[in-house]
C-alpha cells in the first residue's frame, strides 16, 4: 500500500504566504517552515545556555517545522481574516483540525504515533510558546526584508508585530530578537564585514 503524506507536504511550497499583501519577494509555507523551525531551535538553545529552561531544541525545531502543515491542504488564510472574527476563527480552527486528521491518516498505522504530536500539537506546552514566538519573529522577518526592498506595503504590519514579539516574557526571545534579527535589515556587505 502506498502513503501520501510526504508527497503531500511536498506541496507546502506552492502554498503562497501574505496573500492580501503586495510581496517583493513571495515566500511560501515551506520555506516559511524551515525559517521557523531555525529560529525556534535557537530561541530553545539560549533559553537552556542562558535561563535555565530544560526545553528539547530538536522537538522543537521538528515541531516548529510541522506547525503549519495542514496549510496544505486548508490553504494561508491571511492574518486579517484568521484572528479578526470569533466565528470565522473558531470554524477555520475545526477545519484545521480536520486537515490534520487526513494528513495522519495518511502514514502508516505504525507511524502514526510519533507524528501526531508535531501535526496535532499540544498548544499549551512551552515548547508550543516557543514555535508561535518563532513564528511571530519570522513575521517579523519579513517586514525588514520587505521594507529593505522598499515596500511599504507591511509597515503597519511590522509596528503590530514587534509590539507583539515585545510583549512576549520570554528573556531568550528578547535575546534572540537583539541579537539576531538585526542582521536581516542589512545588506549582504553589511552582514559580511
Amino acid at each position: 500500500m502506498a502513503f501520501h503524506f510526504f508527497a503531500y507536504l511536498s506541496r507546502m511550497k506552492f502554498i503562497q504566504r501574505w496573500g492580501l499583501m503586495r510581496n517583493t519577494l513571495p515566500e511560501n509555507d515551506m520555506e516559511h517552515a524551515m525559517q521557523c523551525a531555525m529560529i525556534a531551535h535557537a530561541i530553545a538553545v539560549i533559553g537552556n545556555e542562558r535561563h535555565n529552561k530544560r526545553y528539547h531544541p530538536e522537538h522543537i525545531m521538528a515541531l516548529a517545522l510541522y506547525h503549519d502543515a495542514s496549510e496544505v491542504i486548508t490553504g494561508d488564510l491571511p492574518t486579517p481574516i484568521k484572528h479578526n472574527n470569533a466565528a470565522i476563527k473558531a470554524e477555520y480552527n475545526k477545519i484545521t483540525d480536520i486537515a490534520a486528521q487526513r494528513l495522519l491518516g495518511m502514514l502508516p498505522e505504525d507511524l502514526r504515533e510519533h507524528y501526531v504530536p508535531l501535526i496535532s500539537p499540544d498548544e499549551t506546552t512551552a515548547s508550543w510558546r516557543i514555535v508561535k514566538a518563532a513564528d511571530r519573529i519570522c513575521a517579523y522577518v519579513k517586514c525588514l526584508e520587505e521594507s529593505k526592498a522598499g515596500n511599504r506595503e507591511f509597515a503597519e504590519a511590522q509596528a503590530g508585530i514587534l509590539s507583539s514579539i515585545n510583549a512576549i516574557e520570554l528573556p531568550e526571545v528578547k535575546d534572540f530578537l537583539a541579537e539576531f534579527v538585526p542582521g536581516f535589515a542589512m545588506t549582504l556587505d553589511q552582514i559580511s564585514r
